[in-house]
């Protein structure tokens, strides 16, 4: 079995002294298993852990029964993979059999289970996602130089990075993805070429995987160079022929300047035409959900001029109009900590003032609102005021 050679150890982390964690490892026993990708990843950049997963030289039923043993609740999630999910009372752990790929499509892997660290990190798509941690010494093993990579802030494939494409298509939007994140500048030139050259593969690709990677691209702090670069190697007009790069830098300014947090469906509908037929085919084509293509929609009918923010927020909602207004660039602080407020008349106080129930008090109603919204939202009292005006008008 081919060893490597401890290149550093990874910082103490809150994750890192967990208990439940200390239990798992002692559970599945010495030396079967390391902490693996992206908690390794973002503990070395001092970066918050969210997920943590585990790697191990066990097959499934020897983890199942090892957990079993030590009191630990597990779920098969994806047995057929080699992973197996512990129950813990910090969070649940994805365990998985170390694999090494048979067979690849560009859009699924045959794999089996191996029990060589090396072959399972080999398979990886990039450097800094192939580190793992031992967790009894916090030593790291690094076969591909992504420590390197990761203090250079390089984004770099495993190998040829045609091959990697090849294996699956997907790569090549989780390039982007993972520059945009960890990435500086100049990128890698084998990644990009290769990206730009096997762009086409996409095509091949469901429409729902292509709109989970472009989303999580797009709700990163700033994906506006990763996108730009996207649209120059051709890639962008692959999966999303509408979209404009250029777009995004205005909007991602507004945001950060007006303290908005970053939205994927707010930036994609911002690189997106206001034009309405167009929105609706992107959002069917991404098999996105009804609320995101409601408000990928309500962005496409937005206008050069901009209403007065809270009329805009009550016609159409906060978060659509907080898109309208910095898509436009727009201040949006007349939204910040204020409620949409209901018209405090109904119709049964018109039909009360003898107006027959009917198209009549609809008609009435419309034109009070109308004058409720523009007077910015007055009072009870002054609303029935605006309703005598309206009954006294005709």
């Amino acid at each position: 079995m081919a060893e490597a050679q401890p290149a550093t150890l990874l910082p103490r982390a809150e994750w890192t002294t967990r208990a439940d964690l200390t239990g798992l490892v002692e559970a599945l026993g010495s030396g079967h298993a390391r902490y693996v990708g992206g908690a390794v990843r973002d503990t070395l950049l001092g970066l918050p852990v969210k997920d943590i997963d585990v790697a191990t030289d066990l097959l499934p039923a020897v983890v199942i029964a090892r957990l079993e043993e030590a009191g630990i609740r597990s779920v098969p999630t994806g047995i057929e993979h080699g992973t197996v999910t512990a129950v813990l009372p910090g969070g649940p752990v994805e365990i998985t059999t170390l694999r090494h790929d048979v067979s690849t499509d560009g859009r699924r892997a045959t794999v089996a289970f191996a029990n060589d660290w090396r072959d399972d990190a080999a398979r990886r798509d990039f450097t800094i996602n192939a580190l793992y941690a031992q967790p009894e010494t916090g030593a790291i093993d690094d076969w591909f130089g992504g420590l390197a990579d990761l203090a250079e802030r390089r984004v770099r494939f495993i190998g040829d990075p045609h091959e990697r494409i090849c294996e699956d298509h997907l790569r090549i939007l989780r390039y982007f993805r993972f520059q945009a994140r960890f990435g500086s500048l100049p990128a890698d030139e084998a990644a990009e070429q290769a990206c730009s050259e096997l762009a086409a593969t996409l095509k091949g690709l469901s429409r729902e995987r292509i709109a989970m990677e472009l989303l999580n691209l797009l709700a990163l702090p700033d994906p506006a160079a990763a996108v730009a670069r996207m649209a120059e190697l051709g890639v962008l007009v692959v999966i999303l022929p509408e979209a404009r790069a250029d777009a995004l830098p205005a909007l991602i300014a507004a945001e950060t300047s007006q303290g908005i947090a970053p939205d994927a469906i707010r930036r994609l509908a911002a690189m997106l035409p206001p034009e309405p037929p167009v929105v609706e085919q992107v959002a069917a084509r991404l098999r996105l959900s009804t609320a995101s293509r409601k408000r990928l929609a309500t962005a496409a009918g937005r206008t050069d001029g901009i209403d007065d923010p809270r009329a805009l927020a009550y016609r159409l909602g906060h978060e659509e109009a907080l898109d309208r207004l910095l898509i436009a660039g727009a201040d949006t602080a007349p939204l910040r900590g204020w409620d949409i407020p209901r018209l405090p008349i109904k119709g049964g106080d018109i039909v009360a003032r003898g107006i027959k129930a009917g198209p009549e008090v609809a008609r009435t109603l419309r034109v009070v609102e109308d004058r409720w919204i523009a007077e910015g939202f007055p009072d009870e009292a002054r609303t029935r005021a605006l309703l005598d005006d309206v009954l006294r008008a005709g």
